[in-house]
């Protein structure tokens, strides 16, 4: 019998690469006390901020400061407890929200942008508007104008669809919570839908995910959501059909077709 090599790395160094719980030890058939604390601890802030509250009225006052009129609007889940038991509520318009956006209508937008509370309100309060304002400068160098800013609550991500119909817009991208994980609660997601409607399936949009401290920073989303919104404009395409040939070398982890992104439900 072949003797196993040793390992090259030490299980701490290991750790020191990941934060997935990796080599915890036991203390007979359980955890140690401080690694089954730490769990309990990253699970209730996952939970936390599921529940979180958003604040929009935030949101609208401080996208003002950075020269863009937000609309705000909603979708049909009243409640968070109608969000989380019932997805398709998340994915329409309730009757007032499509009537402030028809009047808000008018000519085509190039590009709307959403943003969207989805499973981690905290995500978006802590990450939206930073990562609007890098955008919108890498927006205005590749000559694209925003034309409407929406805050939506509610929202699931195929919301954006209907709100870009309705709008007018040849593209929409939604900024929303992704789901809450053990090592990241208040992660950020980024949905790029061409020539949005009802009915589009995940297949059709692109998503740049995991904006957070610890992960994607906002310069290097917003240098991947800008060549993608531009790419897709020129080429009149989202969705698997539109590859990030951005020239980023995590590009394969961060840019991909929605249904590689499964953080966020649709």
């Amino acid at each position: 019998m072949t003797t196993p090599a040793p390992p090259s790395r030490s299980l701490s160094e290991l750790r020191a690469l990941t934060p997935a719980r990796v080599g915890l030890g036991r203390a007979g058939a359980s955890m140690p006390t401080d690694a089954l604390l730490a769990f309990t601890l990253d699970h209730a802030r996952a939970r936390d901020a599921v529940h979180a509250a958003f604040d929009g009225a935030r949101l609208v006052a401080e996208l003002s400061g950075l020269g863009l009129r937000a609309l705000q609007v909603s979708s049909q889940a009243r409640n968070r407890r109608d969000y989380l038991r019932r997805p398709d509520l998340g994915r329409m318009l309730d009757p007032a929200s499509q009537r402030v956006l028809s009047e808000n209508g008018g000519s085509t937008n190039q590009l709307v942008i959403v943003i969207g509370d989805g499973l981690s309100p905290s995500a978006v309060n802590a990450h939206a508007v930073e990562l609007v304002r890098t955008l919108s400068s890498r927006l205005a160098d590749a000559g694209i104008s925003i034309g409407q800013t929406v805050v939506a609550s509610g929202a699931r991500v195929a919301l954006g669809d209907e709100i870009g119909a309705v709008l007018g817009a040849r593209m929409v991208v939604l900024l929303i919570g992704e789901r809450p994980g053990l090592s990241a609660p208040d992660s950020l997601g980024a949905y790029l839908t061409f020539a949005p409607r009802i009915g589009l399936s995940d297949a059709e949009r692109n998503c740049v995910s995991n904006v957070h401290g610890a992960g994607l920073s906002y310069d290097e989303a917003a240098f991947k959501i800008a060549w993608l919104v531009r790419e897709g404009l020129a080429r009149q395409i989202t969705g698997v059909a539109l590859k990030d040939e951005s020239g980023g070398g995590s590009a394969p982890r961060i840019a991909k077709t929605s249904a590689g992104c499964d953080k966020s439900e649709t």
